[in-house]
């Protein structure tokens, strides 16, 4: 029987600062431009938790069951791999943490819509039935687009443009057309953490049949485009403040530049891809630095 270390594991908690991200920047825009709801923010702070750790579930299962996690793979070993979790103990996990995923989801949506909106309140639940079908599908099932090399803008999708926006539309009730600027910053951020993810497991990921866009792109290229990735993040936050600017604190985001820049120089100088792995958690918990000054510039700035 699985411990509770072992569940605590296989949630990976280290994924939960880049899941929340999206949800701290939808929520501070929402602040800056005048419509902020407690209730939302923590319900949906609640909802983006449960379904990371859903997805993380799912990982486990789908890699596990297409035999991607085994000794070659050069990341933490997961659980199932590991055998700390059966298959039938993670398929439970999964349909459990899914359920409450879905429930709180139902009193975020709730909560933000139902007064103003029900159209928009059906809408939400669709999405959220998506979030949760993408989740599960990355990797797991017949047709995981996971190994297919769509898993880029996924994460492009429900790291950064739907968390950002639909967390500011369920405080506000419109959407800003600026916001999205943020939105994709937290895209290419999420998007380049993936790909750090899928360089370092290139080689396995290639025998085991899982084609990411590392794998198809090689080792050098992947490199360039993970460049690309963060500086074009950095480009539509600038952007969006020059164009937003009510305050010369809404530049606080700057001081966490000399971090993404040295960790990119790094990034390009290291020739062998097992040594890439310290800098998942790097880029997420810079992501996460970014978002908390970029937050807090935009609520000072109010």
């Amino acid at each position: 029987m699985a411990t509770p270390k072992s569940w605590i594991k296989a949630a990976r908690l280290r994924t939960l600062p880049l899941a929340l991200s999206g949800i701290l920047m939808g929520s501070a825009l929402a602040w800056f431009y005048g419509s902020f709801n407690l209730a939302v923010f923590v319900l949906a702070l609640i909802t983006a938790t449960l379904i990371q750790v859903f997805s993380n579930f799912a990982n486990d299962y789908g890699d596990f069951q297409k035999g991607t996690d085994n000794h070659q793979r050069l990341g933490p070993t997961r659980t199932m791999q590991g055998g700390e979790i059966t298959p039938a103990e993670m398929k439970k996990g999964m349909w459990i943490i899914g359920g409450l995923s879905f429930l709180f989801g139902i009193a975020l949506v709730y909560v933000g819509t139902w007064e103003y909106c029900k159209i928009a309140f059906s809408g939400f639940i669709g999405l959220g039935i998506l979030a949760l079908l993408a989740a599960y599908f990355y990797t797991a099932g017949h047709k995981s687009y996971g190994y297919i090399g769509l898993g880029d803008l996924s994460v492009f999708l429900f790291f950064g443009l739907l968390p950002v926006i639909g967390v500011f539309f369920l405080h506000a009730n419109y959407v800003e057309t600026a916001i999205i600027l943020p939105a994709i910053s937290m895209g290419f951020f999420s998007a380049g953490v993936l790909n750090l993810n899928n360089m370092r497991d290139i080689e396995n990921d290639q025998e085991s049949g899982k084609i990411t866009l590392a794998v198809k792109m090689g080792s050098r290229n992947s490199r360039i485009y993970h460049i690309a990735l963060i500086s074009w993040g950095w480009v539509a936050a600038l952007i969006f403040t020059l164009h937003q600017q009510e305050s010369t604190w809404q530049w606080l985001f700057v001081l966490t530049f000399p971090l993404f820049l040295f960790d990119l120089i790094k990034i390009y100088n290291t020739k062998d891809d097992r040594l890439l792995d310290p800098f998942l958690k790097r880029l997420a918990l810079g992501t996460l630095a970014f978002t908390i000054l970029f937050s807090i510039g935009l609520i000072l700035a109010f």
